[in-house]
């Protein structure tokens, strides 16, 4: 079905169309024909959050949005800003040309109503006066040609709010354009500044996990397949040590604990910016597989990060302001499908399927109420927030004794619901020939009013005449484990006696253990 016929097109197309973002998305590419693969594997339940997307601001500022998108590398996406202002001209158009049947139907109503109300009858007594019947016939066909014509509009409106729920975050003025990061600053020393005329050893925590008796990949290997590893001995202790003393830095700032759940509905991880794809068509998340009896159910995944579950846990809410900043720190087990190549960047610990992380997420009041969008004030409480997760990041790797930098997040790298994004990267002798060692361990990001839009939770303003706005969120990781305790092993390893030296934080954790001591000096092993 060609859609070079414009808007009058719209009226042949199949019931099945309306139920097919797909289709929707590809409305205006003409001349072209329309195929019902469905881009989404899963389908948005009714109760669902309604997305309330701001598209009166995307057809103000097509151009914006179109080079954001070519910025955050969403070049698929580029031409939807354009789309969607051809969409709302469309919209128009057709609201235009039936206001004539709907000026008309108004009037047949209210000639028919003051008809029955002098007749003390309904339409039986109406249908006995001359003239009634026409009248009464032309009001259905009215109301008919009005059906076809609202049905019409609802298309154009589901295609717009497609289209502009696809759309990736407006990157902050603070954000790099490109794929460089520009490095902001540095925790600790690095342990070895002159190597070329040093004579210690460095290892692989992959190495080092053997000879402690304290990882095991190949078990794992078996078990699950690559990608999994089992945690023993003081390796299991010492992810719990971690974990307990994350939570202790995240919860003496005022940060409220959270044990969230792991399983959440596909479109509450599609609302956070998590697609079952990414932008290269590579698995993101792990969407459960549900019995044939099931197969009407809303559809499940597993979490990729405790943001997901988190940010769900407020949907379809309303904050009062008072209530604003509320931050949440949650522990969870994390789930990641995308597997990359085997090599010196995913090795051991450092990319796998499973793992556990402390995440902090919080939601505050919205910045710069009334201004151009996304112009971030520095005293905004968001901004305080975002500072406020980089010193309990920095606070924790400092105190692990780990060499790290802090670097600002160019656009390429940003997901889709960041409008700008920090990392810290640990120093990893194991990846000195692969970015001079620097490995990323955690990540802040602030994400505007895009998650809080697409999962209906608002903020109820007193100041502002109670009006209802959306609150911003953010989310930081506190601690990922396994990057975190590989850079531990790689860092602390002692050479000559066979040692991981335990950072003094982590011990009170560890019931009082130093060190991790190999199979040298008697270590166990299953």
């Amino acid at each position: 079905m060609e859609l070079s016929g414009g808007i009058s097109s719209l009226g042949h197309l199949p019931g099945s169309f309306l139920n097919c973002s797909n289709c929707r998305s590809r409305l205006l590419q003409s001349p072209s024909r329309i195929a019902c693969a469905s881009r989404r594997t899963y389908t948005r339940p009714a109760f669902a959050p309604k997305p309330a997307i701001d598209i009166k601001h995307i057809r103000q500022n097509p151009g914006l949005y179109q080079q954001n998108c070519i910025d955050r590398n969403y070049a698929a996406h580029s031409n939807s800003p354009w789309k969607i202002v051809e969409l709302h001209e469309q919209w128009l158009a057709l609201q235009q040309s039936a206001r004539s049947l709907r000026e008309r139907n108004n009037q047949l109503r209210g000639r028919l109503a003051k008809a029955a109300s002098r007749s003390g009858d309904a339409e039986g007594d109406i249908r006995q006066t001359d003239g009634k019947d026409s009248m009464i016939s032309e009001a259905k066909s009215l109301k008919a040609e009005l059906g076809v014509v609202e049905e019409k509009e609802a298309l154009l409106q589901e295609a717009m709010e497609s289209l502009a729920s696809d759309l990736p975050n407006l990157s902050s003025t603070h954000t790099p354009v490109g794929t460089e990061p520009e490095v902001v600053g540095y925790i600790n020393d690095h342990p070895e500044p002159e190597p070329s005329t040093s004579d210690r050893v460095w290892k692989s925590h992959v190495h080092i996990g053997s000879e402690l008796g304290i990882i095991d990949f190949t078990g794992a290997a078996q078990t699950s397949g690559w990608g999994w590893y089992y945690l023993l001995n003081e390796g299991a202790m010492l992810e719990q040590a971690l974990v307990q003393y994350a939570l202790s830095v995240a919860r003496k700032r005022g940060w409220r604990p959270v044990a969230p759940p792991s399983l959440v509905y596909s479109h509450i991880a599609a609302a956070c910016g998590f697609q079952p794809r990414d932008q290269n068509g590579e698995q993101q998340i792990y969407a459960i597989e549900q019995a044939d009896k099931d197969k009407a159910k809303p559809s499940l995944a597993l979490a990729g990060t405790a943001e997901i579950p988190l940010a769900g846990m407020k949907a379809n809410q309303t904050f009062e302001d008072v209530d604003l900043p509320l931050k949440t720190v949650g522990v969870s087990r994390c789930y990641r499908a995308e597997a990359g190549a085997r090599g010196v960047d995913t090795k051991g610990l450092y990319r796998v399927h499973e793992f556990t992380k402390v995440e902090m997420f919080a939601w505050t009041l919205p910045d710069n109420v009334g201004q151009e969008y996304f112009v971030t004030s520095p005293n905004s409480s968001s901004e305080a927030i975002f500072d406020e997760m980089l010193a309990i990041q920095t606070e924790i790797l400092q105190t692990l004794g780990l060499h790290c930098r802090i670097v600002e997040m160019p656009t390429t790298d940003l997901g889709a619901s960041a409008t700008r994004k920090r990392d810290i990267e640990a120093f990893f002798p194991s990846r000195r020939e692969k970015d001079n060692g620097w490995g990323e361990v955690t990540s802040t990001s602030l994400c505007t009013d895009y998650q809080t839009r697409r999962l209906h939770t608002r903020v109820r303003l007193e100041k502002a005449g109670r009006k209802l706005d959306f609150p911003h969120t953010l989310n930081g990781t506190a601690l990922a484990v396994p990057r975190v305790l590989a850079a531990i092993l790689e860092n602390h390893w002692n050479e000559e006696d066979y040692t991981v030296t335990i950072p003094e934080v982590l011990r009170p954790y560890m019931g009082g253990l130093d060190k991790i001591r190999g199979q040298k000096h008697g270590t166990g092993s299953y």
